[in-house]
């Protein structure tokens, strides 16, 4: 097989077998891509069964003088599954990026936003045209469960259980979730579900979809960060945000008021809780309050 045959192979078993994103299957096969496009520019002709590290650092090289530490390390994990899936499939039996190590990227801590700054970015919205309703529904929804852009497009309505106070997330790796929704989250919901959605001429497929364009088609991830980006400017907002930005800002105020970290990780669908230590970043003001409160030897 060429290398154009085992990237094909490698995407079926990242979706089958290891039932990753889309957008993760796309950024591995983007990454083998580049690795590719350096063997032809540099008229190395070696197959994936038979490529060294010598090779694969003279690509990394490459790439470190085009892109940031924080994009070589993640074309690094890209490249190590990649060889991982060669061994999987006796294809290989060594791994050529075992002693390649990634960057240090440290971990930066995520922007966000005061219950105000939100507060203002639903109140700019306009309620007067119908995708008004839609956007103020799709903010509510961003904040109030946490979700990330792409479970938000994808969110159905048969995911939604108002009865319990639930909507049900599929979330990466297509692991799924319950996740509290609050009734004034529903209320918006609702709302946009009977007076605009229901008017939608609604494409073949999308019958389920919850959040529609005007076409009666799902929203695109870039249409959400442009609905968000627009809002910032319209009530001049000095900071750069996006959908992820509520996730981050839904965590941070959980943890505030007092929520511990096992639920929190469970409302975000984080596989470990070291990635949810991320939003432990809490001003000194606040970490004062808890030591103040809960430590034996408080002032």
């Amino acid at each position: 097989m060429n290398w154009n045959s085992y990237s094909k192979s490698f995407q079926s078993y990242l979706k089958i077998e290891r039932g990753l994103s889309k957008n993760t299957i796309d950024n591995y096969t983007f990454d083998l891509e580049r690795l590719c496009t350096f063997l032809n520019d540099n008229a190395i002709a070696i197959s994936p069964e038979k490529i060294n590290e010598e090779t694969i650092q003279m690509f990394i090289y490459s790439v470190s003088k085009e892109v940031n530490a924080r994009s070589q390390a993640r074309i690094i994990s890209g490249l190590k599954c990649f060889f991982s899936y060669l061994i999987f499939e006796d294809y290989r039996t060594d791994n050529p990026m075992e002693l390649i190590e990634a960057p240090k990227i440290g971990r930066k801590l995520p922007d966000t936003l005061s219950t105000d700054d939100i507060d203002n970015l639903i109140a700019a919205i306009d309620l007067s045209s119908p995708e008004g309703e839609r956007n103020k529904a799709i903010l509510e929804t961003l904040y109030s469960c946490g979700l990330r852009v792409s479970e938000l497009v994808t969110l159905k309505i048969s995911d939604l259980f108002f009865d319990e106070g639930f909507i049900k997330i599929t979330g990466k790796g297509n692991k799924q979730r319950f996740v509290p929704v609050a009734t004034t989250t529903q209320k918006y919901i609702e709302l946009y579900r009977n007076s605009i959605r229901n008017h939608l001429s609604i494409s073949k497929g999308f019958e389920d979809t919850l959040f529609l364009n005007r076409r009666g088609k799902q929203l695109t991830r870039a249409m959400i960060f442009t609905i968000i980006k627009t809002l910032a400017v319209k009530i001049n907002l000095q900071k750069n945000i996006s959908p992820h930005t509520l996730r981050h800002s839904f965590a941070t105020h959980l943890l505030e008021n007092g929520a511990d970290l096992r639920s929190i990780q469970l409302m975000l669908g984080h596989e470990s809780i070291t990635t949810t230590e991320i939003y432990v970043h809490l001003d000194r003001k606040h970490l004062t309050q808890i030591i103040n409160k809960f430590h034996p030897r408080k002032a």
